[in-house]
């Protein structure tokens, strides 16, 4: 038995199949992903994402100690409420973690985690306060609901304080903003609109059937992994990890090098690497053939043979789409090694789909 989320009981009672992921037991789905992943595409669905670990850093080093914890730079949080996508880094530049950091008021920030990672992070981070005025706070007491879809906002306003409305609904994306006891922000990992809300565990449940009573449908950790695929954005654990840094993974743009003199963790030997070019990177694909990309399926190309990290059937697309780790050199025709057969994919740049659109050229 694994740990389970203040909303285990809705789970079972709506039929989830639950699944361990990353010593949680999740929903994979409730019946059909498929049906789960357009529902989020073309209204609004529902993610419980309390597995995720919510970490406030506070004290009067909490700027300057991020600035050398992160490689996106908090110094860009200008306002309350404004947050940014980064990775946490290794002195060899490998990604320990991505994550997104909140910044809150003076001196406080909130940082979301994978669940997988969290007790790697929390080691990590701690190890990295000792002697500064900084206090990392796990919290767990609090859960959090994905809302996503076109509709996603208008079904879940009702959930806020009336007070609050017309200024949540006017969140620019990657903002946010308390809202009574809910802490709510514009952001999301399926390429749709929506709000993640961070809330006390106590309120998981009524706020899950409110949202369910406003047409809200439930989602699994399935539909997730199909929608954030077709939406560009990577997995921990499978597009990165400690052992490839964000040059090779697609993420150079969360880097911030500006100012120069800011040597957050891995810095020299990210800035090694992009000197003398990174030897792999991380590339969009589309399969040409009949077929389902999956991970760590070989993938061929003139310049030496790479690895699909993640693949999967894209229901908005109705085709295979995957990211896949190749050497710098290769072209934009591959071939891709499944069971037995070298099939043909091309070289795309994510993300496939964007707000319910596909964002490539499929033929």
């Amino acid at each position: 038995m694994g740990e389970k989320t203040p909303l285990h009981s809705e789970h079972e009672r709506l039929g989830a199949r639950i699944v361990d992921f990353g010593g949680w037991d999740m929903p994979l789905h409730y019946g059909s992903q498929v049906e789960e992943h357009h529902a989020v595409r073309a209204e609004a669905g529902m993610f419980d994402v309390s597995h995720m670990t919510v970490v406030d850093i506070a004290g009067a080093d909490a700027g300057p100690w991020l600035r050398r914890l992160l490689a996106n730079d908090v110094a860009r949080l200008q306002a309350p409420g404004k947050a940014l996508y980064t990775c946490m880094l290794n002195e060899d530049g490998g990604v320990i973690d991505d994550l997104i950091a909140y910044y809150l008021a003076p001196e406080r920030y909130r940082l979301v985690v994978n669940a997988a990672t969290r007790a790697k992070d929390l080691d990590w981070m701690q190890r990295q306060a000792a002697g500064v005025a900084v206090s990392v706070t796990e919290r767990p007491e609090l859960a959090m609901v994905a809302v996503q879809g076109p509709a996603a906002r208008e079904r879940a306003i009702a959930l806020l304080p009336e007070a609050d409305r017309e200024a949540a609904l006017a969140l620019a994306p990657f903002t946010a903003m308390p809202c009574g006891e809910l802490f709510v922000a514009r952001t999301g990992y399926t390429g749709e609109d929506g709000w993640e809300i961070i809330l006390p565990a106590a309120q998981a449940v009524p706020t899950w059937q409110a949202l369910l009573a406003a047409g809200v449908r439930p989602c699994g950790l399935g539909a997730r992994d199909t929608l954030r695929l077709e939406a560009g954005m990577n997995l921990y654990g499978q597009d990165m990890d400690e052992t490839t840094t964000p040059l090779e993974s697609a993420l150079g743009w969360t880097v911030a090098w500006e100012p120069a003199e800011r040597d957050f963790i891995g810095r020299a030997a990210l800035q090694a690497q992009r000197d003398a070019g990174p030897p792999r990177k991380l590339v969009g694909l589309l399969l040409q053939d009949r077929g389902v990309l999956r991970a760590h399926q070989r993938v061929v190309t003139p310049a030496g043979d790479g690895e699909v990290t993640s693949g999967s059937f894209a229901p908005t697309l109705g085709r295979s789409v995957g990211f896949a780790r190749i050497p710098a050199g290769a072209g934009e025709q591959v071939e891709v090694d499944i069971r037995g057969r070298l099939l043909p994919a091309r070289v795309v740049r994510p993300p496939f789909v964007r707000n319910g659109k596909p964002r490539i050229q499929l033929d």
